[in-house]
């Protein structure tokens, strides 16, 4: 509408005041306006449904993709998040997703905010057929390495599946072959091609971030609320400064200190 016409009340007045030549002009400008109005909605209504229409494709490939690994076999998706922080857990998680309801918005965790990555976080664990959150603990990561807790994390994430009466016949796994199953398909990332191992990725990533601001409230002046252990400056500053907590990678921290106050 033209700036001169700010309210429904701004026209009427207009018109009630207005001569037979001046109406005419106010008509023109008006018709103009509702034109300008009226494409500026159909563009924004084509360009938001061409938005959920992107949307819809990208989720169907994430479950056909899925499908076709899974050639109608029951599989499990498996994905890691902290395999790099300074401190904190190793956190893997499973997840065994029927082909129906699907998941609007599944993605890989980083893709996502961290409200949007709670709300879906909560969506599947209502909706898989089974899921399983393991943790690796600092202190087995200094003692054993990270490779040997990753394949003792993903195998214990397919075991608490199992447990629960679950028996996956592929076993799909983000990233690189670790040789942890003889069912184990690799998926290089996967989080962002596969709906179960993006499942995993979220679920994962939401359990082990509420993980680390607990761990804030126990460890205050570290920052582990926003960086979740990693080396983020303020974190590496804190670690010179105060010290090693009982959560620390001993081993990733060495360029740092070896000084522990806790």
């Amino acid at each position: 509408m033209s700036k001169n016409f700010q309210t429904a009340d701004d026209i009427v007045c207009r018109l009630r005041a207005a001569d037979a030549e001046e109406l005419a002009v106010l008509e023109r400008t008006l018709a103009a306006d509702t034109r300008k109005t009226v494409q500026k909605a159909l563009a924004s209504a084509r360009k938001r449904n061409a938005a959920e229409q992107a949307e819809a494709e990208r989720l169907a490939g994430m479950y056909a993709f899925q499908e076709h690994l899974a050639q109608g076999r029951l599989l499990v998706g498996l994905d890691e998040v902290g395999r790099g922080p300074l401190a904190g857990p190793l956190t893997v998680a499973g997840v065994v997703l029927p082909a129906n309801p699907r998941i609007a918005g599944l993605d890989d965790s980083k893709k996502l905010s961290p409200a949007a990555r709670e709300s879906i976080a909560e969506q599947v664990k209502q909706v898989a057929i089974a899921w399983s959150i393991q943790h690796i603990e600092p202190a087995e990561i200094d003692e054993k390495g990270m490779s040997c807790c990753l394949r003792a994390a993903f195998t214990r994430a397919v075991r608490a599946i199992e447990d629960a009466g679950i028996e996956p016949e592929v076993v799909l796994l983000d990233g690189n072959p670790l040789g942890i199953d003889s069912r184990e398909v690799n998926v290089v990332k996967g989080d962002g091609k596969c709906a179960s191992i993006a499942a995993a990725s979220i679920i994962a990533k939401v359990e082990r971030d509420a993980l680390m601001v607990k761990y804030a409230e126990q460890y205050p002046g570290y920052g582990f609320e926003s960086n979740k252990g990693y080396g983020a400056a303020e974190h590496i500053w804190a670690i010179r400064t105060l010290g090693l907590t009982p959560i620390h990678r001993a081993a990733f921290c060495t360029a740092f200190t070896q000084q522990t106050l806790f």
